[in-house]
């Protein structure tokens, strides 16, 4: 598909000013640090893990969409095996995709090793549309080999990859994003996606709490595997936000690149 980096791009940056905006006009919770910091380390760290993925595409040319596209030339995967209507694998694809990273998430909390980089997602101290881009290099890149693997597998259509990275990205900037649906709202729509109060429980500093609610995208994986918390128990307002780093230093750009390798 010709310019659908730019495609990508635009529909990322566009989502993420009016999010942005959204929680400036009317915010869901109170900071307790100022974005200004906040906001250079989490967009550091997204620019890292931007360098990363293309000194990646350097070596394995192949990332999830060409693979996508290798598959399909190569006759590789599932659905270059079987003939289906092409909404349906595109459907098809965005759902086991889908459910491929809420497994991936759900595997990074339980595993010592990757919960040490999945925790930089985590420790931030508030919540907003940045921590949605707050990922460690590493945990990115292991991520990405996942997906291509999965894609290799799958033979989907490129532009299935596409829709669901499109609609990954979009959805974790929605549900990470400090705002506030009305209840009824929210009730409605977390039938379906993951909203932003269902994802905060997930940012809790309580282990339950944020050992739940694992979805990105769809919400319907976390409901139907009993890993569900519709609320957090000290409520929206009085919750705390992060792990035990309540202080600036995950605020901190190198701070966080290195967390991993810290010793506790």
């Amino acid at each position: 598909m010709e310019n659908e980096a730019t495609i990508r791009l635009v529909i990322f940056l566009g989502l993420f000013a009016a999010l942005a905006a959204a929680e400036t006009l009317a915010p869901r919770r109170e900071r307790s640090q100022k974005r200004s910091k906040r906001w250079v380390t989490n967009w550091g760290i997204t620019i890292a893990n931007t360098v990363l993925l293309r000194l990646m595409a350097l070596a394995l040319p192949l990332l999830a969409v060409g693979a996508a596209v290798d598959a399909q030339a190569q006759g590789w995967g599932l659905f270059n095996a079987i003939t289906l209507p092409g909404w349906i694998e595109v459907i098809a694809a965005i759902l086991i995709l889908d459910f491929v990273i809420w497994g991936q998430h759900l595997i990074t909390h339980k595993v010592p090793l990757l919960w040490r980089l999945h925790r930089v997602h985590h420790a931030d101290v508030d919540m907003d549309v940045t921590t949605a881009i707050r990922f460690h290099p590493i945990e990115i890149a292991l991520s990405m080999i996942l997906k291509i693997g999965v894609v290799y597998l799958l033979g989907p259509a490129a532009l299935a990859v596409i829709l669901f990275e499109i609609m990954l990205n979009g959805t974790a900037m929605f549900n990470h994003a400090n705002i506030r649906l009305p209840l009824w709202l929210d009730a409605i729509v977390r039938r379906v996606l993951v909203t932003p109060d269902m994802h905060r429980v997930h940012h809790s500093v309580h282990r339950d709490e944020h050992d739940s609610n694992y979805g990105f995208a769809l919400s319907i994986w976390d409901q139907m595997f009993g890993t569900y918390i519709a609320q957090p128990r000290a409520g929206h307002d009085d919750m705390q936000v992060g792990l035990e780093w309540q202080d600036d230093r995950p605020a901190r750009f190198g701070w966080s690149l290195s967390l991993p390798f810290a010793r506790k």
